[in-house]
């Protein structure tokens, strides 16, 4: 009798579970649903203010001039031109900054030393704006790709690594203890104690380094570039092609949300075991 309530406990157990994931997967997607809300209000709102004459339209076209603009540049086959050279630059950036940043941000985390040596100096680079290093890499890598992906990656370096560097130092001392009452190794520690306690802070760092890594990918693109969406936003200001303009700057937003949503899904299962609090309505 005992083993049938249990297993009837963790057969009910199992199926509120299962019941809740379904609950927030469904209070997730109208949650999405409900963020592409606004947006929409707001492009028809100011479509109807110029097609009735409230507004001219000229400098901030309506959304129909906006797409009419995407849609030629898709046809003539332009657009997936500057999509492609974008999207690598800001992939190979973000991977060389994520890994140079993740390796120091662990050995400032883990060493007081190293900490103390290196930290000051990255904190003064950090404060550095993304426009001053343009000169210098042009000088050190000439205006290619090397100098574009530096840039790049520089801008997804500073967050990746003061969130692995406050994630470590804000692990409970109590818990390394304990992994050292049981005689871990320092690799065992890192492992099994470190790791999973920095891996939430880690996540949002990534997203954080990816969103300085769209913003850092503008003013590589102003360095010589004849292909990319920061091309693009160039052409149409030389030019007064404000729809241009426009148009791009939609795409840099249509690909950043993509890219946060996609690192989101591909770092969730590693966060699985969180129960956090997930707001009120």
């Amino acid at each position: 009798m005992t083993t049938i309530a249990v297993s009837g406990g963790l057969g009910s157990e199992t199926l509120g579970d299962n019941a809740n994931r379904r609950s927030r997967k469904t209070g997730g997607y109208a949650h999405s649903a409900a963020g592409i809300l606004l947006p929409i209000v707001v492009a028809l709102a100011w479509e109807a203010a110029v097609r009735f004459g409230l507004a001219n339209g000229r400098l901030v076209p309506p959304p129909s001039a906006i797409f009419a603009t995407l849609r030629d540049l898709a046809v003539i086959g332009e657009l997936w031109v500057h999509i492609k050279a974008t999207v690598l630059r800001v992939a190979a950036g973000f991977a060389a900054g994520t890994l140079v940043a993740t390796v120091f941000g662990a050995i400032a985390g883990y060493s007081t030393l190293t900490r103390r040596l290196f930290d000051p100096t990255l904190q003064g680079l950090r404060a550095v704006p993304s426009i001053a290093w343009v000169p210098l890499f042009i000088l050190w890598f000439g205006i290619y790709e090397a100098s574009k992906v530096t840039l790049i990656a520089v801008g997804v370096f500073f967050p990746v690594y003061l969130g692995v560097l406050g994630a470590i130092l804000s692990v409970d001392r109590k818990i390394v203890e304990v992994g050292r009452v049981f005689r871990l190794t320092a690799v065992a520690l890192v492992l099994r104690i470190l790791l999973p306690s920095i891996l939430p802070a880690y996540v949002i760092s990534l997203r954080s380094g990816l969103g300085l890594g769209w913003m850092f990918v503008v003013a590589a693109e102003f360095m010589g570039a004849s292909e990319g969406l920061g091309y693009l936003l160039v052409d149409g200001q030389q030019l007064g092609k404000p729809q241009q303009i426009v148009a791009a700057i939609f795409t840099f937003a249509i690909l950043g949300k993509f890219s946060d949503w996609l690192l989101s899904r591909v770092t969730e299962p590693f966060l699985k075991w969180q129960d956090s609090f997930a707001g009120g309505r």
